[in-house]
């Protein structure tokens, strides 16, 4: 991740003179292209005609105005013609989606009625200022003065050079980061207010200040006027048609390329762990993988990934192949892969994925395998089901489970992050509607624009820029192809999911009943092992240390470096992050931090040895084509392989 370039305040700089670029041999005009009379020059306005210019000079003006006149119909037109798309849909089910006037309204009125306070949050912004204006005074007359802001540590927006090194720019960047860090400010220390009510108007208000950043404007981004100019306007013209190339793709709504989509396809370039399917039902197919050693371990290993996603976060390409590493080791590894469900399962419950899923898979696993055990792994929502069927067969007696590993994974949601914002049953009662006006399921890219709006500057706006105002392609990256092939959601299932776990917190309160057995997490006794990751924004790792603590049994708590993803697919030989272990578990996550020590590069060879001490001896290998289930086809299955 690379910092903004800080220049020496004591360093003089001169405004560079804008050259023209020399200019390559001219490209053939459409025939149909209209004659566009160039935009005055600097130069012309200076009192220096356009005669005075050479040849080059002049077929480079007429190229800029050009792409710029033909940029701009491209836009127009690509808005037309999403206009005409929406025409026919009915408006939009509230004209405040985030549910935010309330809240703000609140908020606004809490600070009204301590005028006090107001006024010295007002004083203290023009202080800021005040100091601005100094320091910039003394930049223009070569004397030193140091920033009075600087972006924070890892923020992208503001790389290029010329954030700091030209004064113009310097001014615009700091006054922005003056004005968007007061009114973060503002808000964050308004009293008074139920917590989650200000939380909201907070979340808002870091995306308005994101979205008003001067770096996604052309006019106040130099890296984006610099390559405008440098390309004769062709960057803007390109920028446009890849906003148009996106409108179409989404139907007439913006859905943003975070990668070149064509570079991948499932099952050639990722997902290709050799397997078979060896089960499926309506909800699921079973992936046994190849084996690669002659001998493996007893008990085999099931992993249940979210259904949220596709399962090939674990297989995007051999080198970081989770799904590899794990036959490489000795271990049976069966994977479930879930549909991506349309409108005909749009009742199906959180009770049938239970039963069609959690003991659908373990049911197939151990007829495969010949055991009356098995080991499994649940990947975030798919951990969050794994520990209801764990109490679920507390309950009835059934150790099935010899051990269950949680990747980012919560059972307690009481701090569970930004998502809580979209789960008040107003926004509940909306996405219902959404979902009744598509047949009973939610779509793939709706669930994408959430987790988006999680991570605006990373996932919305470095993509707004570099595809439309840069005019560049999105480079291909497998991690982001794989986000994009976002699932769509079963109406019955998600609502429930949302109320029961993210509104009422059932499951951690040991409310939550399921095929007429109230869960309780207590009574669960099998091993755990428990991963979270420092700077994960789905599942925070306090949430994920508290559902941690609601097991009765040993619970093995480690730390990885990095976010949701990283800090769980990160090859041992990629030596890359660090993870934390500590073999106790006190009270607060901040006691485990305390004596926690840091181990540098993967936790994979650590969960490893845990995991094999829980797998009995060794037996030969399994070959996927002949156990007792017969194959139904080669992996990666056709259940990944359905678009939304």
């Amino acid at each position: 991740m690379t910092d903004s370039a800080a220049s020496s305040p004591a360093r003089t700089r001169k405004k560079r003179a804008s050259k023209p670029k020399t200019a390559s041999a001219p490209t053939a005009r459409p025939a149909e292209a209209p004659t566009i009379a160039p935009p005055p020059e600097p130069a012309v306005a200076a009192g220096v005609s356009l005669e005075a210019l050479s040849a080059s000079q002049r077929e480079s003006l007429e190229r800029l105005s050009l792409n710029l006149a033909r940029a701009a119909m491209t836009a127009q037109g690509a808005i037309a013609e999403a206009a005409l798309r929406q025409a026919d849909r009915p408006a939009a089910l509230n004209a405040d989606p985030f549910h935010v006037a309330p809240a703000l309204t609140e908020v606004m009125g809490r600070l009204a009625a301590h005028p006090d306070r107001l006024m010295r949050a007002q004083a203290d912004l023009f202080g800021r200022y005040m100091d601005l204006w100094k320091s910039a005074a003394q930049r223009v007359h070569g004397e030193p003065s140091a920033e009075v802001v600087q972006p924070p540590k890892g923020d992208k927006r503001f790389a290029d050079p010329d954030w700091t090194q030209n004064p113009v720019f310097d001014v615009i960047k700091q006054s922005y980061l003056i004005t968007s860090d007061w009114l973060n400010e503002l808000v964050g220390g308004v009293e008074g207010v139920e917590p989650m009510t200000k939380r909201r108007v907070e979340f808002f208000t870091k995306m308005l200040t994101d979205a008003f950043s001067p770096s996604n404007f052309l006019l106040s981004n130099p890296a984006a006027l610099r390559e405008a100019m440098q390309t004769e306007g062709a960057s803007l013209l390109k920028g446009m048609e890849n906003f148009a190339a996106d409108l179409a793709r989404g139907g007439g709504q913006l859905s943003i390329s975070q990668t070149d989509f064509s570079q991948f396809k499932v099952g050639e370039n990722v997902a290709t762990a050799p397997g078979k399917v060896i089960f499926q039902n309506e909800l699921i197919q079973i992936l046994q993988f190849d084996p690669t050693t002659e001998h493996v371990c007893e008990i085999p290993l099931l992993i249940f990934p979210p259904w949220i996603n596709k399962f090939y976060i674990l297989d995007l390409r051999p080198e970081n192949s989770m799904i590899r590493w794990l036959t490489s080791q000795g271990i049976t590894v069966f994977v479930t892969s879930w549909v991506n469900p349309d409108a005909t399962l749009a009742t199906r419950t959180f009770e049938d994925y239970l039963k069609d899923g959690i003991y659908a898979a373990t049911d197939a696993v151990m007829r495969q395998a010949g055991v009356t055990q098995v080991n499994t792994v649940g990947y975030c929502i798919g951990g969050t089901l794994l520990s209801c069927a764990l109490a679920h067969m507390a309950a009835r007696g059934d150790k099935r489970i010899a051990s269950a590993t949680f990747f980012a994974a919560q059972q307690d949601f009481s701090e569970a992050g930004d998502l809580l914002l979209f789960t008040n049953e107003e926004w509940l009662q909306q996405l219902e509607g959404m979902m009744d006006a598509s047949g009973g399921v939610l779509s793939g890219q709706a669930m994408a624009d959430t987790f988006n709006a999680l991570r605006s500057n990373d996932l919305i706006w470095s993509f707004f820029v570099n595809n439309y105002l840069m005019g560049k392609e999105p480079r291909p990256f497998d991690l982001l192809f794989w986000n994009a092939d976002q699932t769509r959601m079963p109406k019955t299932l998600h609502l429930y999911y949302l109320r029961k776990f993210y509104g009422e917190n059932a499951l951690a309160k040991g409310e939550l009943v399921l095929d007429n057995v109230r869960l309780d997490l207590a009574t669960v006794k099998t091993p755990i092992y428990v991963q979270s990751s420092r700077e994960d924004h789905i599942a925070p790792y306090r949430s994920v240390y508290k559902g941690a603590k609601l097991f009765g049994g040993p619970v093995n708590f480690m730390m990885a470096g990095s976010g949701h993803i990283a800090g769980v697919i990160n090859h041992p030989d990629a030596r890359k992050y660090q993870h934390w272990t500590n073999p106790e578990l006190p009270a607060t996550v901040e006691e485990w931090m305390a004596g926690a020590v840091e181990h540098p590069g993967s936790w994979w060879p650590e969960w490893m040895t845990w995991l094999k001490t829980r797998s009995g001896g060794e037996v030969p290998a399994r070959d996927p084509a002949k156990g007792p289930l017969k194959p139904i086809e080669d992996a990666p299955g056709s259940y990944v392989k359905v678009k939304s």
